[in-house]
């Protein structure tokens, strides 16, 4: 099937429209047996230490890991789900719903808590709080705000300063983005404030935390609202120009999760690296980047973990995805 998908892109261009990578990588690449085929929406840089630890043990196995967006993974998987052996992203609903809908190859025995895992078929490796990220050149003669309400009273404060330099998540096309979006809503009113705090300040829209986390990094946006803390935290250059803020209100932890996709043609290979990818309590010992592994505790932490369970899937029924998208854009696109 495989072979049958690229002979399709190579007969019918047009095809390749849907199928342009972020990024594209084959690990091990002159390895004798299986090759994974990874859809990912975690950078490589992050996601390679994990790989290479996989390959270490597997030395003949090869992974061929292929970067998109969240929204794009859940589109590419029900298109052809036989095309990857493993799908990783961060937008947990739609994880589950892939899954839900039966996506996903059941796998007994992984030691998850019950909140990290749905049904034996999808699993939760990292824990990764959504934070406020600032350029600090910004803030260098004001308080950094601690909380929600208040970064609204600072940026109603000095408009000037910040118009056309606040930015977050493109919700309409980022599954992440849309995903810590509801995940405020539910919490407090103050998301609502808030985004309309930012719409009226001219907010840049972004697809992804990297992209954000760029801008503050040369000065072109100075607050970046619901960035991946994992991301800001990774980055090793320029680091010293933003600040990471855990929002003390109250905070939005998203976990990564991993499944096996039920059409795999190599389904013993993908069992394991997903056995090992969650069975991974430490960091590597490499100077890379990191991502945050799922601690051991058997019970949501202090930071609201969002859970796998079926209230995720309440915001991506149509009708309430587009009365939410529809508020969204009222308060955030002012024209």
């Amino acid at each position: 099937m495989r072979y049958l998908i690229s002979l399709i892109l190579w007969l019918f261009p047009c095809f390749a429209l849907a199928l342009e990578w972020e990024d594209q990588r084959v690990f091990n690449e002159a390895a004798q047996g299986p090759q994974l085929r990874i859809i990912s929406s975690t950078d490589t840089a992050l996601f390679a230490p994990l790989i290479e630890d996989f390959i270490l043990g597997n030395p003949s196995i090869s992974v061929e890991y292929l970067v998109t967006g969240t929204a794009d993974i859940d589109r590419q998987v029900r298109a052809t789900p036989d095309a990857f052996d493993i799908a990783i992203s961060s937008a947990m609903d739609l994880q589950l719903k892939l899954a839900n809908d039966g996506y996903a190859l059941a796998i007994d025995s992984i030691a998850n808590p019950d909140w990290a895992q749905w049904h034996d078929s999808l699993f939760a490796f990292t824990s990764e709080p959504a934070t406020i990220v600032i350029n600090s050149a910004a803030f260098a003669e004001g308080a950094t705000p601690q909380t929600r309400q208040e970064l609204i009273e600072i940026l109603r404060a000095r408009p000037d300063d910040f118009r056309g330099k606040v930015g977050t998540y493109d919700i309409r096309q980022s599954g992440l983005g849309y995903l810590f979006a509801t995940q405020d809503a539910r919490a407090s009113e103050t998301y609502w404030r808030l985004m309309e705090v930012l719409g009226s300040l001219d907010v840049r829209l972004y697809c992804c935390s990297g992209e954000m986390i760029n801008d503050l990094t040369d000065g072109t946006i100075a607050v970046a609202y619901n960035v991946l803390g994992s991301y800001a935290a990774a980055r090793t250059e320029g680091k010293d120009a933003f600040e990471i803020v855990l929002p003390s209100d109250f905070q939005t932890t998203m976990m990564r999760t991993a499944m096996v996709l039920n059409g795999t043609p190599e389904p013993d290979a993908a069992e394991a690296f997903v056995r090992q990818l969650t069975a991974k309590k430490t960091r590597s010992s490499t100077n890379a980047p990191s991502l945050p592994l799922l601690g051991t505790d058997d019970s949501v932490d202090e930071r609201a973990t969002i859970a796998l369970d079926p209230a995720l899937l309440t915001f991506l029924d149509k009708l309430k995805r587009k009365k939410f998208l529809s508020e969204w854009e009222n308060a955030v696109i002012q024209r």
